[in-house]
């Protein structure tokens, strides 16, 4: 029996290396051309308001020290703009309830003092991109009375809030004006403050055609900006976004570390994705994120005990990995989204360090860049059931990431050699 399973595993390792390798000559082409800084960026989401007592630009000027010394390349603000009072959630309001593109929230600061955290952010060679909220704003923003035909109406004549979002008003994309304010709206940034690009909320809900003709006219102004969608959907990468959400990926890193998921499907998602997207297109590898840390859990509700091995898959993996405010310390606690809740700083078992060396790792390692830059996956064959192992290889680089999906000690023989592995536990080989 236990030969027969041993022949199982290996056959559907062999299949799914297979289909996995054919179905990447699938894949839609795209004609977006990565910055060159891109390739090995690590992208840190910064949440203004819950990361200093004050909730300042000024006080998180004096973080960028510690992130640029931590290994982060770019830093993604959540949306610093001022927020709506009509329909306002809880105390503070929705950060993506903006009521004016082209200012800075009094909670945060002014102007200036988010000149000072570009210019010092740049100053260390980092990024800085702004989350941009196109699908809806606020419903007291001034288009809603100056513009009004900008915006969706129900039968009733009343400004849609798109889904449950009773604090925000539904854009029309239908028409071209409004579509022209946006871009005023969008390059002003770029010119008046050298931001280096966009995080776009909900780009899901946006007409792609919007993205790629305002994206082309950004390029135009310059050449080296970087676009992330929060949306998985291949049109969006093929002449408009550098990157998109790896959400099924994050899901099937909730679900293999409680067991609900095994190697085989995670398999046949990562051949699913070679079919579907753009060869040189970048998903975003993530353990958390705003959304996730404040409606779903932390990650070490989602994860347990497998926290460090998933952030070290989303290093490895094809993509650029993700840190959010507050992981960098082990945060374990959920943030308020509506209401101030600063993070606590403290590191008690230094997870400072680990994030420090995953980042220095895939720094000295091309073959874990992004795509175009880095390596695809190649699956290796296994005798377990619960150990993935896969090789990146190009001409500058290779290393081969064995992870074991089981709160079980294994031991596997690959390619010939044996590995022991604690449960949940992986290695990095070079």
């Amino acid at each position: 029996m236990k030969l027969l399973c041993t022949l199982k595993v290996a056959f559907i390792a062999i299949i799914s290396f297979l289909l996995f390798s054919c179905s990447a000559n699938k894949a839609p082409k795209t004609n977006v051309r990565h910055a060159d800084w891109v390739k090995d960026a690590v992208l840190y989401e910064v949440n203004l308001r819950q990361y200093t007592p004050g909730s300042s630009l000024r006080e998180f000027e004096a973080h960028i020290d510690r992130l640029h010394n931590l290994g982060v390349d770019i830093l993604w603000f959540m949306p610093v703009h001022p927020i709506g009072v009509v329909e306002r959630k809880g105390e503070l309001g929705s950060y993506y309830s903006v009521r004016d593109y082209k200012d800075i929230n009094p909670e945060f600061g002014n102007l200036e003092d988010f000149r000072r955290v570009v210019n010092k952010a740049h100053s260390y060679g980092m990024k800085v991109i702004l989350d941009w909220v196109a699908n809806h704003t606020s419903r007291d923003h001034n288009w809603i009375s100056e513009h009004p035909d900008w915006y969706n109406y129900d039968e009733n004549g009343v400004i849609i809030a798109p889904y449950e979002w009773s604090d925000v008003a539904d854009l029309n994309f239908d028409n071209p004006q409004m579509r022209e304010g946006m871009h005023d709206a969008m390059k002003f940034w770029i010119e008046e403050y050298g931001i280096d690009g966009y995080r776009c909320d909900v780009a899901w809900g946006v007409p792609v055609d919007f993205w790629d003709e305002e994206f082309a006219r950004l390029r135009e102004i310059r050449e080296d900006l970087f676009f992330l969608a929060e949306a998985e959907d291949p049109a969006l990468v093929i002449d408009a976004f550098d990157a998109y959400y790896g959400w099924e990926t994050h899901h099937a890193m909730n679900k293999l570390a409680k067991g609900e998921m095994d190697v085989a499907g995670f398999t046949a998602l990562l051949k699913d994705h070679a079919e579907r997207f753009p060869t040189d297109a970048i998903q975003l590898n993530f353990i958390t994120n705003h959304d996730e840390n404040s409606w779903n859990g932390t990650e070490f509700e989602r994860m347990g005990g497998a926290v460090k091995q998933m952030a070290a898959l989303s290093f490895v993996l094809p993509g650029m990995p993700m840190l959010y405010t507050g992981q960098e310390v082990g945060l374990s606690k959920r943030l308020e989204f509506f209401i101030k809740d600063t993070v606590n700083w403290e590191d008690p078992e230094n997870y400072s360090l680990f994030y420090r060396n995953l980042i220095a790792m895939r720094d000295a390692h091309p073959a874990m860049y992004a795509p175009a830059a880095g390596a695809p996956i190649k699956i290796l064959q296994t005798d377990s059931e619960n150990v993935l192992a896969f090789r990146r290889s190009n001409n500058i680089d290779s290393f081969t990431a064995i992870f074991n999906f089981s709160p079980e000690p294994v031991s596997v023989q690959i390619e010939g050699l044996n590995y022991n592995l604690e449960g949940y536990g992986y290695k990095i080989v070079f």
